[in-house]
């Protein structure tokens, strides 16, 4: 086989792999992680605004409380990375040091602000130095709400004529809760309050924890997401027994990219089963996150010179799709149409 797209070839065993003349599953979505996060400062509304014009289906805000219980779009709750607040004088006393997950970590908590305060803030690009175009838009944006969120992408849709919907991340719901902050309720009172709260509604909510998943489902009806990462400690994925147990609680899996297409002698190797048995047990597949800098991709799809430099993503988003993923997460939603990529047998033609 050979995957077609700005001159992808994959490997001989991925190759064999994928079906002749596949598509991209039907209804496959674009998720806008954070936004067009490769282009703007993530999680503001610049970025939602771009990845919409891009085509993205859904934007993805990480989502932290506020001191008085507001919900904010950052990917962490220490904003010490894409804010001005170590700037700022009148907030220096506010520097602290906080045990997250049990990581020890210094800098400025969104949980230590009101939102009147947060809103004095200006977002700033997290990696300049892979994004630098992307941090000349520094200073021009405030930290949005939830709710900012979800009217801009309703006000898209209208105007568009096209749904667009929000995934939400509960970020750190354990700690929180903690804190008496709890995400779970926060959320299910706002999808509530916005009409969202359904099966059919154009919202999943995603989380790396399984207990808050399994507790929102008793407070909402909106879909969830299971989260997991490479390592897959706190789920089984790997044996379609374990993916029937995520199936109990959740309506998708959200795996790093590479436990769908693994990365084999640097490149792109065979996909794994992980589509296919998580099918089966009837949960959806949106795998996370592709990024189109030399830092982000496999050594084989490297071009240039710089880690900042643009590799052959095209690659890795084209033997996703093909590998039967029902959407996934990109920083960079323009790359990410579906009907742009599609596999024919060796020897053929695009």
């Amino acid at each position: 086989m050979k995957l077609t797209r700005r001159g992808f070839a994959a490997t001989a065993a991925a190759a064999a792999a994928f079906p002749a003349a596949a598509q991209p599953k039907p209804g496959a979505i674009v998720i806008a992680h954070r936004g067009a996060s490769g282009e703007r400062p993530e999680h503001t509304l610049a970025a939602y605004r771009l990845a919409i014009a891009e085509g993205a289906d859904f934007i993805e805000p990480d989502l932290v409380p506020t001191k008085d219980g507001h919900l904010v779009a950052r990917h962490e709750n220490e904003i010490g990375g894409t804010t001005d607040v170590a700037a700022r004088p009148e907030f220096a006393a506010r520097k602290a040091t906080r045990t997250i997950d049990g990581q020890s970590v210094t800098g400025w908590f969104t949980e230590d602000f009101t939102l009147a305060e947060l809103k004095t803030l200006r977002a700033r690009e997290r990696l300049p130095h892979l994004r630098p175009e992307s941090a000349k838009f520094d200073g021009q944006e405030t930290i949005p709400t939830y709710q900012e969120v979800v009217d801009l992408a309703k006000a898209e849709s209208r105007r568009t004529g096209r749904t667009i919907g929000t995934y939400p991340e509960m970020k750190h719901p354990t700690y929180f809760r903690g804190l008496n902050l709890p995400l779970e309720e926060r959320l299910a009172a706002a999808l509530r309050k916005n009409g969202l709260d359904s099966r059919t509604a154009p919202v999943f909510v995603q989380c790396f924890e399984v207990e808050p998943l399994k507790r929102f489902m008793t407070l909402s009806k909106a879909r969830r997401v299971m989260l997991v990462g490479q390592e897959a400690a706190s789920v089984d994925v790997r044996t379609p027994e374990g993916l029937k147990a995520i199936a109990a609680f959740a309506d998708g899996l959200g795996p790093e990219w590479p436990l769908v297409v693994p990365i084999v002698d640097g490149g792109l190797g065979a996909p794994s089963a992980l589509v296919k048995d998580a099918h089966a047990a009837g949960l959806q597949v949106h795998p996370w996150t592709v990024r189109a800098e030399n830092a982000f991709l496999p050594p084989r799809l490297r071009q240039g010179t710089a880690m900042a430099d643009h590799g052959d993503v095209q690659s890795v988003l084209a033997a996703l799709y093909c590998a039967g993923v029902d959407g996934l997460f990109t920083d960079f939603p323009g790359l990410a149409r579906p009907q742009e990529y599609y596999c024919v047998p060796i020897g053929e033609t695009a």
